[in-house]
């Protein structure tokens, strides 16, 4: 068996060093805002390519807290719009919602799977205060055009980048081989254990080279408090624990290697699968760091359901769009064929660091010997 995403051998990849790291920080004694999260901030940054970073609880807070921290500057204010791609994981949603503001769905152009530059301008308002770009499967979402659009309309530009730790934005000239999470105003990152670059447990961070917008989430995310005792905001905790800082800067030193070991099973992927209808669809001039590989199929159950008979675990992102979910109900009405197509067609392929040549060989092998009449 082919597992998708076995955790404990990509965390095995560096295991000596992780397992040090933590007996480290539980004999220090000191367990939150240490040394450790100061340090994994500072090379994070760095890594990065901001002034600041911020440790937080998870990705869904690491974009809730630039939402809220926006709103707290007056930046943004209850009923605005923030336009965001409509087929994403539902945290980019939540994190818009949760702060009272209306999020304004753009389908995704069908050949890069990102959200399409065409249509942001066509769903503008006079309430549109930010584009939320989401790096969705690894891949640069952004282009300068949707730069333009941003400085023409005095747009803020918040990248969500939970899926792609690691990559460059390679077809800007403007930012050109700068990292997403450097690209806008603010970026939210999730360090959630099956990502690029993953924690052992919740964890997440946000990245600006905004001095006010980091203080203000900083201190959002310590109940709302700079100073001990004292409380500016009516905030919430979501702290990133030492362990995890300890962990994640451990991880941060091959996360490059363990990107350029994702790309060479895409690439074997991309030039060696060969099944009809299968669709794979190219980056282009745009870089990817494959947290997920997908392919899409009008018969992806079928083919999801021979696969696991060969022995090739394989997964769904995601079987339902946020506009279909029962919690956004007053979306239902809306029309995305491009969003709901994706959807209904996506299915994952294993892609991970800790996959070996014959367990690449054996995804190839299995795809292209998939029955011809699946569509039966």
């Amino acid at each position: 068996m082919v597992g998708y995403l076995e955790l404990n051998r990509i965390t095995a990849l560096h295991g000596r060093e992780i397992a040090e790291a933590v007996r480290k920080t539980v004999e220090s004694g000191w367990y939150l805002h240490g040394e450790e999260t100061e340090a994994f901030e500072r090379e994070y940054a760095e890594y990065i390519g901001t002034n600041h970073c911020i440790g937080c609880g998870n990705g869904l807070d690491a974009l809730t807290l630039i939402f809220r921290a926006y709103k707290e500057m007056n930046v943004l204010n209850d009923g605005d719009e923030v336009i965001v791609p409509a087929n994403t994981f539902i945290a980019s949603i939540l994190s818009i919602t949760e702060n009272n503001l209306v999020p304004v769905f753009v389908e995704p152009d069908i050949n890069t799977l990102q959200i399409d530059e065409t249509k942001i301008e066509n769903a503008i308002t006079s309430r549109t205060r930010a584009i939320l770009l989401v790096h969705l499967y690894g891949r640069c979402a952004y282009s300068d055009t949707i730069g333009e659009i941003c400085k023409r309309h005095d747009l803020k530009l918040i990248e969500d980048n939970a899926q792609a730790h690691g990559c460059l934005c390679q077809n800007s000239y403007v930012y050109s081989n700068k990292r997403t999470g450097s690209i806008g105003d603010a970026a939210g990152h999730s360090f959630y254990p099956g990502k690029n670059l993953g924690a052992l447990g919740d964890a997440g961070a946000i990245t600006t080279n905004d001095n006010e917008l980091a203080d203000t989430i900083r201190s959002l995310g310590n109940y709302g408090s700079s100073k001990k005792y004292v409380f500016d905001y009516c905030g919430r905790n979501s702290r990133i624990d030492e362990i995890q800082s300890a962990v994640l800067r451990i991880k941060l030193r091959y996360l490059d290697e363990d990107n350029k070991r994702r790309k060479e099973i895409a690439n074997r992927y991309e030039k060696e699968i060969n099944l009809p209808d299968l669709r794979i669809t190219p980056n282009g001039n745009r870089d990817n760091v494959y947290h997920i590989f997908p392919v899409f199929s009008p018969y992806r159950d079928k083919l999801q359901e021979q696969l696991l008979l060969s022995g090739i675990q394989t997964m769904i992102h995601y079987p339902i769009p946020p506009h279909r979910q029962k919690c956004y109900s007053k979306f239902a009405s809306l029309q995305l064929p491009i969003t709901e197509r994706i959807h209904r067609e996506e299915l994952s392929l294993p892609c991970h660091p800790a996959m070996t040549y014959n367990e690449v060989s054996q995804v190839i092998n299995a795809v292209n010997k998939i029955n011809s009449n699946m569509k039966i």
